[in-house]
């Protein structure tokens, strides 16, 4: 017994000596290290050790987590982003959606890796017949950060297209392309059969199907079955999301990223889909 006390001892001892030890590298050397992680690991790494604790709260640190054109996304921005002087603080406030570019565009950052997400709204969007008010509206809705949401009134032929310029996104980076969406009361015709979308960028081109309502006969081990397949949720404000692909942004500055969903195979008519945006964030 007095032997494993020892050695126990004599572990907690040499623990603390390396501990120590590790403390006393130069900060720049653990901030070196930090670089290479990520937001999220950075935070978590503050319990392991005082000197993590310490470079967690540095502009040094967080300067390198957000985005090298902060500056410009920043100048772009429809209203003024509120932070001190702490780099972490601009990193967390640019986690919260903004609008920029005359709100043709919402950006914020994913939290636990820093990378760039996007919203296109549905007004930069294509709809056939988008111009017939009897097929296709905007309207005011409280519940959109970009003030306005596209309603499908009534047509047969469902095709939509969007696009996004991979230059904006993370490089280097999987993303996955999401439609932001809401069915109104009465919504009908949107179940069966499913949707085809088309996910594209430069050589790359793959193809899913989707549904973008749930029928009404399905009970509700059925509605978590679709859910899982077609990756359909509800999101913390309010509005519902689809996956529609991933892809990998690998275009530098000139690539686009195109998405084309469609359902024209059979012609019924189809109501009551509300269309915030299309949506671009990091595979996490």
């Amino acid at each position: 017994m007095a032997m494993k006390k020892r050695a126990r001892g004599e572990e907690k001892e040499e623990d603390g000596e390396q501990g120590s030890e590790f403390a006393k590298l130069p900060q720049e050397c653990v901030l070196h290290v930090l670089a290479f992680t990520t937001p999220r690991d950075s935070c978590r790494s503050a319990v392991v050790s005082k000197a993590f604790l310490s470079c967690t709260s540095s502009d040094a640190l967080w300067e390198r987590f957000v985005p090298s054109d902060y500056a410009e996304i920043l100048s772009r921005a429809v209203h003024p982003v509120e932070f001190s002087s702490s780099m972490k603080e601009l990193y967390f406030g640019l986690c919260k959606p903004i609008l920029i570019d005359g709100g043709k565009l919402s950006f914020h950052l994913e939290r636990s890796t820093g990378g760039k997400c996007y919203m296109v709204p549905s007004s930069s969007m294509w709809m056939a017949w988008r111009d017939v008010w009897r097929h296709w509206r905007w309207i005011s809705h409280s519940d959109s950060r970009f003030g306005e949401v596209t309603q499908l009134v009534s047509v047969c032929w469902l095709e939509m297209t969007g696009s996004i310029n991979s230059g904006l996104l993370s490089k280097k980076t999987w993303y996955t392309a999401y439609m932001v969406f809401k069915l109104a009361s009465g919504a009908y015709g949107l179940n069966s059969p499913p949707q085809k979308v088309s996910v594209s960028l430069g050589t790359y081109s793959s193809d899913r199907f989707i549904t973008l309502q749930q029928d009404d006969d399905d009970d509700d081990d059925d509605q978590e079955e679709e859910d899982e397949k077609g990756k359909r949720k509800l999101r913390d404000d309010g509005w519902m999301e689809i996956e529609l692909g991933d892809f990998y942004n690998d275009e530098g500055d000139k690539g686009e990223v195109s998405i084309h969903l469609r359902q024209y195979e059979a012609l019924h008519f189809k109501h009551g889909l509300l269309i915030e945006g299309l949506e671009f964030r990091p595979k996490i």
